[in-house]
């Protein structure tokens, strides 16, 4: 199994930002966390990096629904979708498979919760 899922997009790389944020949040996520990797890491050890860009991606009802099946399930939230430039006009999106992450967790319970997620993410990334 994958721990992630993705699809290459043939546009510039803010607008695949642009448009993968927007499909986050008509599917019910918001976006909690934006990190920057090429500018942290220009900025911290001097390195030239790709356009790259980390989205803390977080649906409120499904986190509240994990946290209440385990509550230091919290140490593997957000959902990371990333948007990297792959050249030529080609950008790429990918998202973690959550299902993959809360495997290790054990919970048959956070599974079911994990699966719903999965499917969500799914969704936004291929209709991009």
């Amino acid at each position: 199994m994958s721990y992630y899922f993705a699809k290459t997009l043939s546009c510039e790389f803010e607008e695949a930002v642009r448009r993968t944020t927007e499909a986050l949040i008509a599917a019910g996520f918001g976006i909690i966390t934006q990190i920057d990797v090429k500018e942290t890491l220009k900025k911290k050890i001097d390195v030239d990096f790709r356009p790259y860009r980390i989205l803390g991606a977080c649906n409120p009802h499904m986190a509240h629904e994990a946290l209440q099946i385990e509550d230091k399930v919290g140490t593997m939230l957000p959902c990371n979708v990333i948007v990297q430039y792959a050249g030529n006009g080609q950008t790429e999106v990918a998202a973690i498979d959550p299902v993959a992450s809360m495997q290790s967790i054990g919970n048959p319970a956070l599974l079911e919760t994990a699966k719903r997620v999965r499917s969500m993410l799914e969704r936004v990334v291929e209709e991009l």
